[in-house]
Parts: structure tokens; C-alpha cells; sequence
């Protein structure tokens, strides 16, 4: 094949000859080219990890604050894209733990967020001066922010010597681990069999070693708690909704070969066990969660409700773009504008019956949604008028009487 030839007769094909016209479409602005150059261009300073040289002053207390996680002592929480990142404080990004020592030359981003060049050491002994900006987006992307220390929570509900004769005890939450010699079983970490008597955990267990509910062994009491004054099989219920990710059913054949399923043993540290007890007795439970992965508490944020009274005024709740929304909070977009189409029709007028003309239905407020998943951004935000031109309604607005970010 002649391949000089073959390319002198795809480039002489008459589809290629274009006119000046058709050649113009081609062409790209002077302002867009240097916006393109300006996206290649390389940073002046790319933050790099390095060797900590001074590691042996933090190891420490990454241990400890592993250990305050396993304990339920700390627990994780999400951060959200405008939460401000503390120096002082414990960080996860993808399943590492780091240490935010310091913010160097605090200042504030163009989003009016806090910002600077930080110093952040990691549990591998490395360390960074990553922007405090995009150490944000990597813990909201992909970690979590870790609680510092909370008090332990009073534990005399439980406890013998606290009892009156008004109070009543209706039994016992157990906690017990296997003595098991089949090495499938010793081999799991962490696991236990989580359990309620309303007699005496002695004698409930005296017979373990021949019930497959104990996998036909013995079992260690590794603690209880006496339930008072709580309905002891919705608290033992509770406890295994909560760790019902790690629940372990274990098959186990009895002296008659008879297989069955123990279904009440949990792979979980005991520290995290203790601590969830605590949170049920106090009615905290509902703000945690349990996470398999990094095998600690996870707080679940909480969300901002309204404590805007609108009652009394009438309400369009709308939907809206993140880039139109931050305008608006901003105060840069004054109108919102909707378009009138048939399945909106209802939602924006009515058909006045007293001349039978359609007309703007009137609202005083506007409550605006960014995206659809359940921590968005919001506001509440006044109507000051309301007008139609070429079939889009435009919402006039005032002031911003409630933000949720």
C-alpha cells in the first residue's frame, strides 16, 4: 500500500474543503484560550508529605486516641463542606488518622471560609502543609472528624447500692465471651454474646457448655448490668439493632447432631459495648450509629430544624442549584424565576372563579432546598413580589429570614 497516496486522498476528499464561514466555528476566543492556559498552568506550590522528624512526640497519642475510639470514648462525625476544621484536633481520611497541629497564616478563602497552610501529622510518621481548604474537602469526600473526650456518663442506674424500694429491677443485660476450643470460634476477635435474664446471669449460663445458644462451651461473664426501671426487652432489642452489622451467626451442632444457629453473638470491642449502654440509659443512642470499618461510634449529625414560626404564611417550597442558591444567600440574585408549564400550573396559579381568568397564586415566603439528600442546605427567604412575564413566574425577594447549612 502507497501510503503517501492514501493520505493525499483523504485530504483532497471534498467533505474537508470548508469555507471561511464554516472554518469560523472553529475558532476560539482570546479571553477563553488564556482561560485555557491558565488551567494548565502549574501551581506555584504543591504541598507534599515528608518524614515527621519529631513523630515520637505525637505517637503516643494516636495509640490513645485509638484506644478512646475502641473504648467508645471518641466517636466519629461527618463533617460538612462549611464546617471549620479545628488545629488541636483528631482526623480521618481514607482510613488514616491524622493530627491538625496547627493553621499557618490564617486567613479566609473566597467562599469566606477559613483557610491557610496548616501543619498535619499523620500515624504513619509523616507529615504536611496542606491547604486548610482542601484538607476540608478531603475529610467532607472521603473521613470523618473524631470527637474529643466526652465524660463518662453516670452509671448509677446500674448500679446495686443505688436502688430504693420505688425503683424496679427487672433483671439483667449480659455480656459473655466464649471459652470455646474450636479454633474458628477462639480466633474471632472481639466477639461476644450479648444477652438478657431476668434472673441471675449465674445460673442463666450454668449450663452452657451443653446449649448451642453458649456454642456448646463454657462462657466467660465479662460484665452486666442490672436494668432498672426499663422495659429490659426493648433495651436488649435496641442493643442489637445497633450492632446488627456485626452480628455473627454462628452454626454450631449439638450432642444429637442436630444443627443450629446462635444468632446473639457481635463482633464488637467491649469498650464500645459499655459505652452504648450508657447512651441507651440516657436516651443519646438515637445520635449514634455504629461503623463496621474503623469499629468505633459514629455520631450522626444533627439536623437544623426550623425555628422560624411560618404559621400564617403561605409557603412555596422550591428546589434549587447550589451556584443559585449561594447568590441568593449572598444576597447577588434577587429574583428566582420559574417556568409556567402544564404540570405546574396548579402550583403557581389558580383559576380565579369569580371571572374565570388565571391568576398568580401569592406567596409570602420562599423555602428553598439545595439537592435532595437529607443534610441539605436551606433557607427561608421573603417574597417581596411576584410577576409573569413570558411564561415565567419570577419571585421577587427580600430578606433571608432562616439559613440551614
Amino acid at each position: 500500500m502507497d501510503i503517501d497516496k492514501e493520505l493525499e486522498n483523504v485530504f483532497s476528499d471534498p467533505l474537508l474543503n470548508l469555507s471561511h464561514e464554516e472554518t469560523e466555528l472553529f475558532d476560539m476566543p482570546e479571553d477563553m484560550k488564556t482561560g485555557v492556559r491558565r488551567r494548565r498552568e502549574r501551581p506555584d506550590y504543591v504541598a507534599q508529605r515528608e518524614v515527621c522528624q519529631d513523630f515520637e512526640d505525637y505517637r503516643s497519642m494516636f495509640l490513645t486516641v485509638h484506644k478512646d475510639l475502641s473504648e467508645g470514648k471518641r466517636s466519629l462525625v461527618r463533617v460538612t463542606k462549611t464546617t471549620d476544621l479545628l488545629q488541636g484536633h483528631f482526623y480521618l481520611v481514607s482510613g488514616q488518622m491524622l493530627f491538625l497541629e496547627r493553621i499557618i497564616d490564617e486567613k479566609r478563602s473566597s467562599n469566606g471560609l477559613q483557610d491557610g497552610r496548616t501543619r498535619c501529622i499523620y500515624e504513619n510518621g509523616t507529615e504536611s502543609d496542606i491547604l486548610l481548604q482542601t484538607l476540608r474537602k478531603n475529610v467532607v469526600g472521603d473521613g470523618f472528624a473524631i470527637t474529643e473526650t466526652e465524660e463518662e456518663t453516670e452509671k448509677g442506674f446500674f448500679n446495686m447500692e443505688d436502688l430504693t424500694q420505688e425503683d424496679n429491677a427487672t433483671g439483667y443485660i449480659y455480656v459473655l465471651q466464649s471459652l470455646s476450643d474450636n479454633q474458628e470460634v477462639a480466633n474471632i476477635k472481639d466477639l461476644y454474646k450479648i444477652g438478657f435474664t431476668e434472673g441471675t446471669v449465674k445460673e442463666r449460663i450454668k449450663n452452657a457448655a451443653n446449649d448451642p445458644t453458649y456454642l456448646m462451651a463454657p462462657v466467660k461473664v465479662v460484665c452486666t448490668y442490672k436494668v432498672v426501671n426499663l422495659n429490659p426487652h426493648k433495651f436488649e432489642t435496641l442493643l442489637h439493632r445497633v450492632f446488627s452489622q456485626v452480628n455473627c451467626v454462628m452454626k454450631v451442632t449439638d450432642d444429637t447432631g442436630v444443627v443450629h444457629s446462635a444468632t446473639e453473638w457481635y463482633v464488637v470491642p467491649i469498650g464500645v459495648i459499655d459505652r452504648v449502654v450508657d447512651l441507651i440509659a440516657t436516651g443519646e443512642i438515637i445520635h449514634y450509629t455504629y461503623n463496621k470499618e474503623q469499629k468505633c461510634l459514629e455520631k450522626i449529625p444533627k439536623k437544623n430544624k426550623s425555628k422560624v414560626d411560618l404559621s400564617g404564611l403561605k409557603v412555596l417550597t422550591l428546589n434549587i442549584k447550589k451556584q443559585f442558591f449561594d447568590l441568593i444567600v449572598k444576597g447577588e440574585k434577587k429574583e428566582e424565576y420559574r417556568q409556567l408549564k402544564q404540570t405546574t400550573l396548579n402550583k403557581y396559579t389558580y383559576l380565579d372563579e369569580t371571572d374565570g381568568k388565571r391568576r398568580l397564586r401569592r406567596y409570602d415566603v420562599l423555602r428553598l432546598f439545595v439537592g435532595y439528600h437529607k443534610d441539605r442546605e436551606s433557607a427561608v427567604v421573603e417574597v417581596l413580589d411576584i410577576t409573569f412575564e413570558e411564561g415565567v413566574v419570577i419571585y421577587h425577594l427580600g430578606r433571608i429570614i432562616e439559613l440551614n447549612t
